[in-house]
């Protein structure tokens, strides 16, 4: 699969995208390769949202954003946070000596501003990663979550749902596969659009040739679970593991099968590895660009 590259801080961003084949990226070393989708049948907007911003030759920012089920306006929040997101990284890309670290969080201030200023409780989660001199870099509000999978299928970055259910997970009083079905597990106790939001900044992370690394939506994380999203990042290139991913979310939540997850929801991944696709677009001026599929999908229809 051909893979598209992007100059020095472009950004290609994915808005109520209707994205059913992965765009592929060529950057930061490596492939990223995103898919955005409404739940099935599904008529209204999707609420998730995706970026990638190119900060040169071994750097990029992945973004997820999750507009929250059940608040008013979810998919303007998610919208607002990839917006607010992209815009600072590519200035600071753009700006000699600007702090990639120090523009992710002032897009996440500033989207968190945003939202509130909407005074309507619209809120959304947010998954970042930083990629820079061959390390992965986290940051996350809520429960969209980053895993980064070596090679052998050891866990190297597993971010902690911001949630009761999260929580206790992290302390031991439940198990994984508890939390999947878990009555609450709906409930986010740390959102943009809250007065007392919060970004978890995690360390670096080295990433190594065959490491697998995943940025999703609770669309997919509800969907699968970890151990196997494990399996599938250790192997394969993105595009074909993003698309395993999603095909696999789709299929059980269109279909209730007994022992396994389902639960119907908008779904945004991307996946990073290095295992490299060929390019076949040179690089085109800086600019930010929007995707923006407004229109219901057909069947065989890809956006």
């Amino acid at each position: 699969m051909d893979a598209l590259r992007l100059a020095t801080g472009e950004a290609r961003t994915y808005l109520n995208a209707e994205l059913l084949e992965p765009h592929v990226f060529e950057l930061a070393g490596g492939s990223a390769a995103v898919i955005s989708m409404r739940r099935p049948e599904k008529t209204t907007a999707n609420e998730d949202a995706a970026a990638i911003v190119s900060a040169g030759p071994r750097g990029a920012v992945l973004i997820v954003a999750d507009g929250c089920g059940g608040m008013a306006s979810g998919e303007q929040a998610a919208r607002i946070a990839v917006e607010c997101l992209a815009s600072h990284v590519s200035a600071a890309v753009m700006a000699e000596g600007a702090s990639l670290r120090g523009a992710i969080l002032d897009g996440v201030d500033a989207a968190n501003r945003q939202i509130l200023d909407m005074k309507n409780g619209a809120g959304a989660t947010l998954a970042v990663v930083q990629l820079e001199a061959g390390q992965a870099r986290p940051y996350h509000v809520g429960d969209a979550q980053i895993l980064l999978v070596g090679g052998r299928g050891k866990v190297k970055l597993l971010t902690t749902a911001h949630s009761p259910v999260g929580y206790a997970v992290e302390a031991g009083l439940l198990e994984l596969h508890e939390a999947m079905d878990h009555d609450e597990r709906h409930l986010v106790s740390n959102y943009l659009g809250s007065d007392a939001m919060h970004v978890d900044v995690g360390s670096g992370r080295k990433v190594a040739s065959r490491d697998g690394l995943l940025l999703a939506s609770d669309g997919v994380l509800d969907n699968l679970t970890i151990d196997e999203l494990i399996v599938l990042l250790k192997s394969g290139g993105a595009p074909q593991v993003a698309a395993q991913i999603a095909a696999i979310a789709l299929q059980r939540m269109e279909v209730a099968q007994d022992g396994l997850p389902h639960k119907p929801d908008d779904l945004t991944l991307i996946v990073y590895t290095q295992r490299g696709v060929r390019a076949a677009a040179p690089p085109r001026e800086t600019q930010l660009v929007l995707i923006d599929e407004l229109e219901p999908r057909q069947a065989g229809e890809t956006a």
